[in-house]
């Protein structure tokens, strides 16, 4: 900005003339009069004393003002607020306090901050005590709530700001409001205020309007107030009614808030009133007619129809076939054979889809609805063409760590348990040994119609080993076998047939063996001696010792009642039970032992 200079011949010339007569004296009357009107104007101008001037100009420096003395006063910018500032134009009138006539650099020091918190605390203390509510500009957000100028900063918590609680401040900045005071201290100059007193207050007062005029079957609006999972809160001028999620629409939703939105005006329909408890029911969909008391008759038991998906839960998924009528498509009856366990794999909300109806209830708007009934039961083809005893063939569609699953035809699966893989091999998971895709040879061992089942073996391909071990390997006799696992208490032997045999690390020698490892070796192939069999346990003993051997009788599984006999002891009870190996081993020392000394006793005879 430029400045104006002044030029010399700007200036004008005064001739002064001093008059040297008494005429130019004051009489005692003028001087009094004089001294009067200065002190007069001084004392309307003493320091910390409010007065109203006149605004010279408003800019960025400040608030330049003429309170009518020698010189003008500068208000710096930090005093106003922004709504300050626009309403100070130059010209207008201003309250200021003086706090100097004559600051260090000879000029007026004013405050307009100072004159309007003095004035703000007269009107604050006054209506404090008179009950009354004060009015306010909310001018910035603070911790734990927003910062109102009522001529001085007010502090409104966040819980007094609203009669809900609110999440988001920044709407109510720049807003006038109105609130009341609740605590006052002047001496730290903190003043706390309540809107939702305010608010309170109101309602309260409509409240006792609306209730006085509410009655069941009357329609009004309202507007949405807070959403919940289980329906919607409508203020009806000052009263808050439930919109319950059943009562918002015939047809079905997740969630409220998928037809209305908080501050949506409504209409609704009063349900019911209890005046006493102020509650209030609330209804939607009451306001149009039942689409059930209209569904076509066409809609029968086995009829087809078409409709959108509307919402899909873990248990099934519902259609709308009209507006309003929905019918359920339960997990169960989707497919005859897919295993589902995830619909919104397979749909989405909105996809039109065709399906039969299997029940529907008018009275209480349900109907059932079934996608797999548009097709046939491929299970009644099953015992058709599928025989137990039958061998078949097929892909291997999934492995589990039961099992393994072989299409035996498109949407038809049938199990081989994992006990029913091998006569011989002790297989962990089925995956170590075959793979999906994988086309296996199967016998079919039972097929259940009605809980959609078939069971195969593969194992039962080949005839079982352990029917012919006591013919292959009597009691007594030996065989080579193949060392294919070492354990703590002895080692496994698989013999040529593939039945596996159980050497106990107290057969491995006449000697006592610490640790198998010390006798036997992975892989490695050596002669055993059968000592026991069981066919039904699938369980064969066998030992590396050379003594003398007495064998055991192999066990036989017997059909014929046991023979009612005398009452036995109970030693007789207990050399009844079955010897653990151990036990055996024990008896077989103890003989040896006895023969031993037999025939020293004879040698010393002769």
């Amino acid at each position: 900005m430029s400045k104006e200079i002044t030029k010399p011949q700007q200036f004008c010339k005064v001739q002064t003339q001093w008059a040297d007569d008494e005429s130019a004296q004051f009489n005692q009357e003028q001087k009094d009069l004089l001294a009067s009107l200065y002190e007069g104007e001084i004392s309307k101008l003493s320091q910390g004393k409010i007065v109203t001037g006149r605004v010279i100009k408003a800019d960025n420096d400040g608030v330049l003002v003429d309170i009518g003395f020698k010189s003008y006063g500068l208000i710096p910018p930090y005093e106003f607020s922004k709504l300050d500032l626009q309403k100070i134009t130059p010209g207008s009138d201003i309250e200021v306090m003086l706090e100097d006539l004559e600051n260090v650099d000879g000029n007026v020091s004013l405050s307009y901050e100072q004159a309007k918190a003095m004035r703000a605390w007269d009107t604050i203390m006054k209506l404090f005590e008179e009950g009354k509510p004060v009015e306010g500009i909310v001018t910035h957000k603070v911790k734990g709530g927003l910062s109102v100028d009522i001529g001085i900063p007010a502090f409104l918590p966040g819980s007094q700001v609203d009669l809900q609680r609110v999440a988001d401040f920044d709407q109510f900045v720049g807003q006038p409001i109105t609130a009341y005071i609740i605590k006052v201290n002047k001496k730290r100059g903190n003043v706390i205020i309540s809107r939702r007193k305010f608010l309170n207050e109101l309602r309260s007062e409509s409240r006792k309007k609306i209730l006085g005029t509410l009655s069941e079957n009357q329609i009004i609006q309202g507007i949405v107030k807070n959403i919940t999972n289980y329906g919607v809160f409508i203020d009806i001028g000052g009263v808050d009614g439930l919109l319950h999620i059943t009562d918002m629409t015939w047809g079905r939703i997740a969630h409220p808030s998928e037809l209305v939105r908080i501050g949506d005006k409504i209409t609704v329909k009063v349900l019911s009133f209890d005046k006493d408890n102020e509650k209030i029911s609330l209804g939607m969909k009451q306001l149009t007619e039942n689409p059930w008391d209209k569904v076509a008759e066409g809609l029968t038991l086995g009829s087809k129809v078409k409709g959108k998906i509307s919402s899909i839960t873990d248990y099934g998924f519902f259609v709308e076939i009209q507006k309003g009528v929905e019918g359920l498509v339960h997990i169960s009856e989707i497919s005859w054979t897919d295993r589902i366990d995830n619909l919104h794999k397979h749909f989405k909300p909105g996809d039109e889809i065709e399906a039969v109806i299997v029940s529907i209830d008018k009275d209480n708007r349900r109907m059932s609805l079934s996608i797999k009934q548009l097709q046939d039961n491929p299970w009644k083809q099953v015992s058709d063409r599928f025989k137990v005893g039958q061998i078949v063939k097929g892909p291997i569609t999934n492995i589990t760590d039961f099992g393994v699953f072989i299409q035996l035809m498109p949407g038809i699966d049938g199990l081989v348990h994992i006990s029913d893989l091998s006569w011989t091999e002790h297989i962990a998971h089925p995956a170590d040994v075959f793979k999906r895709g994988q086309e296996v040879e199967a016998v079919i061992l039972g097929i259940d119609e009605q809980n959609k089942r078939v069971s195969l073996g593969i194992k039962q391909l080949t005839p079982d080993p352990w029917a012919t071990i006591e013919l292959s390997y009597p009691v007594g006799s030996t065989v080579e076998g193949e060392v294919s696992k070492i354990i703590n208490f002895g080692a496994f032997v698989k013999l040529p047939n593939g039945i596996e045999g159980l050497v106990h690390i107290s057969e491995l020698s006449d000697q006592n063996v610490e640790k198998v490892e010390d006798v036997l070796k992975v892989g490695q192939k050596r002669q055993f001696r059968v000592i026991k069999i069981s066919k039904e346990d699938h369980k064969l003993g066998l030992s590396l010792k050379t003594n003398d051997f007495v064998p055991e009788k192999t066990k036989e599984k017997t059909s014929s009642a046991p023979k009612r006999g005398p009452v036995k002891t109970k030693s007789e009870e207990m050399a009844a039970k079955p010897k653990s190996l151990l036990q055996i081993e024990l008896e077989k020392h103890a003989a040896r032992q006895k023969t031993a000394a037999d025939e020293q006793a004879n040698e010393d005879k002769e």
